[in-house]
């Protein structure tokens, strides 16, 4: 009976932390600042972009690698092959940021603190294989927050359960998923304070 209720346990969790991974997290908030903030046609002009040159290229780029054997899995729980694919995340961002930049003429904060994360999680990936899963959804409740702080409180309550299943699939220890969460309150602290000042 306890083996059943641990391989319940064992696919929630799987269910509940693959459904919340870092892109349909990003993918989620995206839609719903869209829908909120635009109207359809231009919320089309800014998430194509975003689509085209950011989500579509690190989707090929994970199923070609874990194809290819490059990759354990979807995951990338591997330290060391993790190094490439938080270079490959940068290289697309930082290009979807120039190009907003020159189309727009003015640079997309969120993204701008995507890579800021992207590069605190790099940093600590050099000491402490941080949690990527518990880090992206705590930096997506802080955007949520920054638009309703209900949905903000939601998706907090959405990122200590991912960051439980991470445990619970032996992906990360307890310590990795406190550091991702620690690495992410940061960065998340910092946006929403430069988000306030900046509506001022």
């Amino acid at each position: 009976m306890e083996e059943k209720q641990s391989s319940l346990l064992h696919k929630i969790s799987k269910v509940i932390s693959d459904f919340f991974n870092p892109l349909i997290s990003l993918i989620i908030f995206f839609i719903y600042m869209s829908i909120r903030e635009y109207s359809l046609k231009n919320s089309m002009l800014y998430f194509l972009p975003v689509l085209l040159m950011i989500i579509i290229p690190v989707v090929i780029w994970l199923v070609w690698n874990v194809k290819t054997g490059r990759y354990t899995n979807m995951d990338v729980s591997n330290r060391v092959q993790r190094k490439t694919l938080y270079i490959f995340i940068a290289v697309c961002v930082i290009a979807y940021l120039l190009f907003n930049y020159i189309r727009n003429g003015y640079i997309d904060f969120v993204m701008l603190f995507i890579l800021v994360l992207l590069f605190a999680l790099q940093i600590s990936n050099l000491f402490i294989k941080s949690s990527m899963h518990t880090a992206f959804n705590v930096f997506v409740a802080a955007l949520f927050f920054s638009l309703n702080w209900k949905m903000g409180f939601a998706w907090l309550g959405i990122a200590i359960l991912v960051g439980i299943t991470r445990i619970i699939l032996k992906r990360h220890t307890v310590k990795e998923v406190f550091m991702g969460a620690g690495i992410a309150f940061l960065v998340s602290f910092i946006y929403l304070y430069c988000n306030i000042q900046f509506q001022h």
